[in-house]
């Protein structure tokens, strides 16, 4: 793909986001856009995010358990970048008519304390590179019409980044297993999912290392400060107005979002 294709795309995903408007699939379009043009119309799209004043807060990653893969028909983790615009506190409520198409994700967020440069990073220099993990919501939206994603527009679409919240209480992970760690989630007071850290990537901490590894075959580090979300351990739960979910991991606490 030339580069005045991927900054016209890059530029309509943007305009797409600010307008809360959704585009039809770059991948009918263009079938044969590759993962490398998806990720660089998506660092089109956030150099245009950072020229509206926003920052660089930390990263994510998507698509890592098999309840989401199977959802979207996505058989490969991608990864986003997170901006300071998208962040809520917990209590605060998310208008949903500031999103298209949002759909909730529980997960874990792991906070760092020291750079993680790849290639070669392990599980153990993730654990030793983590300050704390917290539970989560992120949720995710799509500028990209009724979700109809394949990997190659969530990839373009910042990995279909809406915003997220982070939750409960800082708990470093010296001494505590992710894997094992249960995780229940509630919309609206019922129980809609339950699951354990094994379901992304065999552990969150594997997936922070996938992240850095990929990453850093790009020149880019996880940096000290940073933000990253390791993959929902929920299925994908469609939001609008009036619902409000919870998720509680055992070990971490919980953390609760609502929706108006």
């Amino acid at each position: 793909m030339n580069p005045q294709d991927i900054r016209q795309y890059g530029d309509e995903l943007y305009e797409a986001l600010v307008a809360r408007r959704a585009v039809a699939p770059l991948t009918e379009r263009q079938p044969e856009i590759t993962l490398d043009d998806a990720y660089r119309i998506q660092l089109r799209m956030i150099e245009r995010r950072l020229a509206s004043g926003e920052t660089i807060i930390g990263k994510k990653i998507g698509v890592t358990s098999k309840a989401v893969q199977d959802m979207l028909k996505v058989y490969q983790p991608d990864f986003g970048q997170l901006t300071s615009a998208m962040v809520y506190h917990e209590g605060q409520p998310i208008p949903v008519d500031t999103l298209i198409a949002p759909k909730a994700e529980a997960e874990v967020a792991f906070i760092l304390k020291a750079d993680l440069n790849g290639p070669g990073i392990t599980a153990a220099d993730v654990l030793r590179a983590t300050d704390f993990v917290l539970p989560c919501f992120e949720i995710v939206d799509s500028r990209i019409r009724d979700w109809k994603i394949k990997i190659q527009d969530t990839v373009a679409d910042n990995a279909s980044c809406g915003v997220f919240v982070l939750g409960g209480t800082p708990r470093s992970l010296r001494g505590f297993d992710l894997s094992v760690a249960g995780m229940v989630v509630e919309k609206n007071g019922d129980i809609v999912s339950t699951s354990a850290g094994a379901s992304v990537q065999g552990s969150p901490v594997n997936a922070v290392a996938w992240l850095a590894n990929t990453l850093g075959a790009l020149g880019i580090p996880l940096k000290a400060g940073e933000v990253i979300l390791s993959g929902s351990q929920s299925p994908l739960m469609p939001v609008i107005a009036g619902d409000s979910f919870t998720c509680s991991v055992g070990g971490l606490g919980g953390c609760s979002v609502r929706f108006i």
